[in-house]
């Protein structure tokens, strides 16, 4: 009795520090302390497949002075982004996706005038390849189509639409977890924009489910020249990141690079917020001075 009674003592205390790490189910999978990215929205996609509404806002600050080929200008200001994301669990394997919409504010202080419309519209498909809850990993290719229907005040709805091919994976270590994603920006118009090579990482810790910090990195390899038409006619060196398509004609070759951290917390089962912050660290920066991204997922 004595042997019986100690072994469902420890019994217990296993069940119980499991579920201080998963929540009440004991047998819940490593992937219940994952966590979605939060910087890089639009192509930083998390593997798992997931049924869920995402709001998400973006604070990017513009640098004081913009830098092309041939010369500079003075710029500062901000652009504002506000958007809903959609996931859609098909089967436990294949989601459907819907990545990128919203409400842009380009609000530059100096050289350009403000302008406000709505982003292109972004969906696809992502599909869980290969889930070993024993090794915890995942891996998950996707796609996406970027659709030109947003406003050309805000540099949106240029070209026949842009193929988004990617691939994300997550590795866990316990507690710790490292996500990475890669993949490519092909245009259907490649004068009106050009092809690019995305790749991100993030490296999260599990405190509890109310903190869970992370590092993250998001990198941008412009594989293409394009005809550089919209920004007033300069001669960009630089391409601007996930939101804006410039088709810049100097920008081929050229490698830019955001690095920084945040939190997610998660607030019940079935709901996580985030906010991160990431700043432009590789010349040249472009229009990338820094950025905050907060988010919201409801899970159904």
């Amino acid at each position: 009795m004595k042997i019986n009674s100690t072994a469902a003592s420890m019994a217990l205390t296993l069940a119980a520090s499991t579920a201080g790490v998963y929540g009440a189910d004991a047998s819940a999978s490593w992937l219940d302390t994952t966590i979605s990215p939060v910087s890089n929205p639009i192509f930083f996609e998390d593997p798992r497949i997931t049924s869920e509404i995402r709001p998400v806002y973006m604070y990017h600050s513009l640098p004081n002075t913009f830098y092309f080929n041939g010369g500079k200008a003075p710029l500062g200001g901000d652009v504002q982004v506000f958007a809903v994301q959609i996931r859609y669990a098909l089967t436990d394997k294949l989601a459907l996706i819907a990545t990128k919409d919203g409400y842009i504010e380009f609000q530059p202080e100096k050289t350009l005038p403000h302008h406000y419309g709505f982003a292109d519209a972004s969906a696809g498909l992502k599909y869980a390849l290969l889930n070993d809850e024993a090794r915890q990993f995942i891996l998950t290719p996707g796609f996406t189509i970027s659709l030109p229907v947003g406003s050309s005040d805000v540099f949106q709805g240029y070209g026949a639409g842009e193929w988004n091919l990617f691939v994300s994976a997550e590795k866990g270590f316990d507690k710790f977890h490292l996500t990475g994603n890669a993949g490519f920006r092909l245009p259907n118009n490649f004068a009106e924009e050009t092809a690019q090579l995305h790749y991100s990482l993030q490296a999260d810790y599990f405190v509890n489910q109310y903190f869970v910090p992370f590092f993250a990195a998001n990198g941008y390899t412009i594989l293409s020249n394009g005809s550089d038409n919209r920004i007033g006619g300069v001669p960009l060196n630089t391409e601007l990141y996930d939101l804006i398509n410039a088709g810049s004609t100097g920008a081929r070759g050229t490698t830019q690079f955001t690095v920084g951290g945040g939190f997610r917390s998660r607030i019940c089962s079935k709901v996580d917020v985030g906010v991160a912050y990431e700043a432009g660290v590789v010349d040249p920066v472009g229009i990338f001075d820094n950025r905050i991204t907060a988010d919201v997922i409801v899970r159904f």
